[in-house]
């Protein structure tokens, strides 16, 4: 009697102390929290792998309005944008926000969003809440939770019928021993065959084993989250929740070994795999479980994107608590582009500027390191993000639902033996292409067509930049042509330009965006200020004079 008091005695102190330890946990995550709320994630790794598969996988989105494609992505540096914005607290909402940076969708979904935003901004209490529940499906092993949407379901053997046969044939082997032990005896041969097939399959069930667990935490949290009125008053359709909830047993069975930790739940698991193989338990329920998850798809998808639309609104409301000077996009369906200090979020101390676009697009000259690139760069990305998050780094933001594509970053693939201006030419052909839409784009171009010889980049330069500003497109060009100018203000450009300043035999860039073309030119006395032999500097000098002026 004594040691069954002392066992109980120790069992509650085992509780106590577990349920102290968590209370300590969670007071200290919440207290980070608090602390980190409206800052960027510091010191994380991020995986694009992994954190970009369920916007790789998705089949969906063809039925967006627009696609930031892998060229736009590397040209506006997306990826580097994502880590200054993800501030999400599990990676199913990490995976979802950036899915939905990359996929322009409708106005009226963007302003539910936005709704929903506020709502987390505006709340501390219900945020923290939210996040302490999404931070329970914040491991690695998160990520593995869009197998179940995006992958194509494992096919059913087709001797499976042999396997429901086996597990029939032990049932009764164990109900005929207990009226003659001598039927035991068959049970071994059955164990045996049956061990080749249960872990044949092994390899299918470790593969969902992540997958399915994660499942299982996914549907507590999405109970806990729409247990809150605010959230339950936002979201109109919950549904899935029951839906899913009807796999939740098979779910936990097929997620069991995933919870296992110690030696003691070890030797449990053995005995229970023992179970597993001579009755093909394990092998029944696990196809039975793709058969549950291929009818309920769709509602498992519902509960990805429920826990991912909190999160990343949680994840947006942090970005506009952060102190940056940010506004709400104003969305219009006149050709226009009105932005009012407008700066890249990436640039420390980014200098801002203004620009109105009516029924015009804009031709950019300047110097290198002047800002042009950077500025087509900074109006792209708050394109982005306007029709994305509803958010601008601006002061103000006007312009219509724009499709974006680029062309900025173009190299010769020695590999695919593509020249640098054959390469031109395939991504300016994209643009092109995209242009006879009806729906708006916006063309972000750096330095058109660079890799030909002057006059042939200048004629097809104005030929292709006055056919991409046609209907209500937007077009951003930056150029050092200077001669591209007097034939573009001809078709709708408007000039503008940067400039620097030679200050004390140095350089100086204010970053300012400047009314006009440029004027002056600094290319030789550059040379100059960086030591270059006198006799170079006079014949650049001379030969200017004699053929430009």
């Amino acid at each position: 009697m004594n040691w069954i008091l002392g066992l109980l005695f120790i069992l509650i102190i085992i509780f106590l102390y577990s349920n102290y330890s968590n209370k300590k946990k969670l007071t200290k995550l919440k207290k980070w929290l608090i602390e980190n709320w409206g800052k960027p994630k510091s010191n994380d790794y991020f995986n694009f792998y992994v954190i970009g598969k369920y916007f790789e996988n998705n089949e969906h989105k063809n039925k967006a309005f627009h696609i930031i494609s892998e060229k736009v992505k590397i040209d506006l540096d997306i990826d580097e944008l994502f880590k200054f914005i993800d501030r999400a607290s599990s990676k199913i909402g990490q995976q979802y926000l950036y899915y939905k940076l990359r996929t322009i969708g409708s106005l009226e979904g963007l302003l539910k969003f936005d709704l929903l935003s506020n709502l987390f901004l505006n709340n501390e209490t219900l945020r923290l809440k939210s996040q302490l529940s999404l931070s329970k499906i914040n491991s690695h092993n998160s990520y593995d939770f869009e197998k179940l949407i995006t992958d194509k379901p494992i096919e059913k053997p087709t001797y499976l019928k042999y396997i429901y046969a086996s597990s029939l044939t032990s049932v009764l082997l164990v109900i005929l021993t207990f009226f003659n032990p001598l039927f035991s005896l068959f049970l071994l041969p059955v164990f045996f065959i049956n061990t080749i097939f249960h872990y044949k399959n092994k390899e299918n069930v470790t593969y969902y084993t992540n997958a399915v667990y994660q499942l299982s935490r996914a549907l507590k949290v999405s109970k806990e989250l729409s247990s809150f009125d605010e959230i339950k008053q936002h979201f109109t359709d919950l549904s899935f929740i029951k839906k899913v909830s009807t796999i939740q047993t098979k779910t936990e069975f097929i997620g069991f070994e995933k919870q296992l930790s110690n030696e003691y739940a070890l030797l449990f698991w053995l005995i229970i795999e023992l179970i597993k193989i001579q009755f093909m338990v394990e092998y029944i329920l696990f196809f039975s479980f793709i058969d549950s998850i291929v009818k309920e798809k769709d509602s498992i998808e519902k509960m990805f994107c429920f826990i991912g639309e909190i999160d990343s609104a949680i994840s947006t409301a942090s970005l506009k608590a952060g102190g940056n000077k940010i506004c709400t996009p104003n969305f219009t369906k006149e050709k226009q582009f009105i932005s009012t200090e407008v700066y890249h979020p990436l640039i420390e101390n980014c200098i801002t500027n203004s620009i109105n676009l009516i029924d015009t697009s804009l031709l950019l000259t300047g110097s290198n390191m002047s800002g042009k690139t950077t500025f087509i760069r900074t109006v792209a990305i708050n394109s982005i993000l306007a029709q994305t998050l509803n958010v601008c780094f601006a002061k103000e933001y006007t312009a219509p639902f724009l499709k974006v594509y680029s062309s900025i970053r173009i190299t010769d693939d020695l590999l695919d033996n593509t020249s640098y201006y054959l390469e031109e030419v395939l991504t300016v052909k994209e643009l092109v292409d995209a242009a006879k839409s009806d729906e708006n784009c916006l063309f972000v171009l750096d330095e058109i067509f660079k890799g030909t010889n002057t006059i042939e980049r200048i004629s097809g330069g104005k030929a292709i930049l006055s056919y991409l500003n046609k209907k209500n497109h937007l077009v951003l060009v930056s150029t050092h042509d200077i001669e591209l100018t007097d034939l573009l203000v001809k078709e709708n450009y408007e000039l503008f330009h940067f400039s620097e300043q030679i200050e004390n035999e140095k350089l100086f860039f204010d970053h300012k965006l400047k009314s006009g073309k440029l004027k002056t030119r600094n290319a030789i006395k550059i040379l100059e200020l960086y030591k270059y032999p006198s006799e170079i500097i006079l014949d650049a000098r001379k030969t200017e004079e004699n053929n430009f002026s």
